[in-house]
């Protein structure tokens, strides 16, 4: 039996891998999975949106980055990374509280609607752990690092992640890097 011949610009996945994130047949898990995070996204923004300190002063983003930035008399500071310090302290300077409390409820809103209907998964997961990982650098745990890990892994699923939602009948539309690829490689075969 011959062995398969690598070739070193795609390494395969192993099987299971391959079938986890890039098949249909776990479609229905990751469904389960986004709208966990999706409500989870959608429920957490939707409580800010009639509170002021969100929607008109920035007040409790202002609070949340005043408490990451102090540095403790006793015991370790929430936040880790001094050029992180700098650049909420930076935004803390500038004000920036004001329009930033609004974009991350707009933010939230927005990719647990996305994941919610499986639309653009990928890009709605990505933009979820972007936030994730902010709060955890700013020194927030709470249900963090679970989400960022479920986004994660949502991001490496997002071709199926979408499948029984709009991703569905929207990726095809929107066309994919490798459908140009392939549909590239098949006229050259046609011609050939």
């Amino acid at each position: 039996m011959a062995r398969e011949v690598i070739n070193p610009e795609n390494i395969p996945s192993p099987p299971f891998i391959r079938t986890l994130f890039s098949t249909t047949k776990f479609a229905w898990l990751w469904t389960i999975i986004r709208v966990y995070v999706g409500w989870q996204w959608l429920s957490s923004g939707w409580n800010k949106v009639g509170n002021p300190a969100w929607t008109q002063t920035g007040a409790a983003v202002r609070g949340f980055w005043a408490n990451a930035v102090a540095i403790p008399e006793t015991g370790n500071p929430p936040i880790r990374y001094g050029w992180y310090r700098s650049f909420l302290n930076f935004l803390l300077e500038g004000e920036h509280h004001t329009w930033m409390a609004k974009l991350i409820v707009a933010g939230e809103i927005l990719v647990g609607i996305g994941l919610i209907l499986g639309a653009l998964v990928g890009f709605a997961a990505f933009f979820g752990a972007l936030m994730n990982f902010n709060f955890m650098l700013a020194g927030t745990a709470s249900t963090n690092p679970v989400l960022f890990l479920l986004s994660i892994l949502i991001m490496a699923a997002w071709k199926v992640a979408g499948y029984y939602g709009v991703d569905r009948w929207l990726l095809p539309m929107v066309g994919t890097p490798w459908q140009r690829d392939l549909t590239a490689a098949t006229s050259r075969e046609a011609r050939a």
